[in-house]
């Protein structure tokens, strides 16, 4: 018979989460999400995507969206929960279909209808316009986030700039990728986040369905009176469901033994 062992029960290492931030914003989006999972203990980066934030100038490529997703996994040990909202949750589905072995979880935020919409077109040529006006759209863009957004929200969501030439570059990019093919590309669960009244989760029951295809446990979450901008919008919601995404997460992967050298 074995020893009874009274010691208690060593703590488990937290899995790190990356969090990647939606067009024509940066990292700073995340401010608040940062400071909860600082709270909590768990390790948390947010990186800017080609085109946006420190990185504006750049040309914006989704091949180079998923390489900077990549290498902020790297930098926290090679294997996170990543977290996305609306153009960041559509790299983060990307990233988890090529680089699987990085994924211990999914977090696609706002992002629920296929970026091959037939809407895309007309979506493409409101961009170009707006962006060839002289401002690029400033003014229109600070005043639908004063109208959409508290103090805080408004103040996180520009505390890196805006990318007001980088939706054009976004949605040419994204348009000839299969989102749903991606989903079903790997096996890590997948949680879609969406405020109630956001115009992109028109297809939440195929994305669902898509995931689960791969072999993935997938679990949907809407936000009761929060828009696309989930995060921002519902900030205590969506920080609590991040969390317990990360919790869940951190409980498979030390069930299944994964090393925290691989994090």
């Amino acid at each position: 018979m074995a020893a009874r062992s009274d010691a208690p029960p060593r703590p488990r290492t937290p899995v790190p989460v990356v969090l990647v931030h939606g067009s024509r914003t940066s990292a700073t989006m995340w401010r608040r999400q940062l400071e909860a999972l600082g709270r909590a203990g768990v390790p948390a980066v947010a990186t800017d995507l080609p085109g946006h934030g420190a990185r504006r100038g750049e040309p914006f490529t989704l091949d180079g969206a998923v390489d900077a997703v990549h290498d902020a996994v790297e930098g926290l040990g090679g294997r996170a929960l990543v977290a996305g909202l609306s153009l960041g949750g559509y790299v983060a589905i990307e990233h988890r279909a090529r680089h699987p072995e990085q994924s211990a979880g999914l977090v696609a935020a706002s992002c629920c209808t296929e970026s091959s919409s037939s809407l895309r077109p007309a979506w493409l040529s409101l961009a170009r316009w707006i962006e060839g006006w002289p401002d690029h759209g400033a003014r229109l863009n600070n005043a639908v986030v004063r109208l959409a957004l508290d103090a805080e929200g408004a103040g996180d969501l520009g505390a890196g700039g805006y990318a007001l030439t980088a939706m054009a570059e976004v949605l040419r990019e994204l348009g000839p990728t299969d989102t749903l093919g991606a989903l079903a590309a790997a096996r890590s669960p997948v949680w879609f986040v969406n405020g109630r009244y956001d115009h992109f989760r028109a297809q939440e029951r195929a994305f669902v369905a898509a995931a689960r295809a791969g072999g993935a446990a997938a679990r949907l979450v809407v936000v009761p009176h929060a828009r696309h901008l989930v995060s921002l919008d519902a900030p205590v919601a969506f920080t609590r469901a991040l969390l317990e995404a990360e919790t869940v997460v951190t409980s498979e992967e030390a069930a299944v033994g994964v090393s925290p050298v691989h994090r």
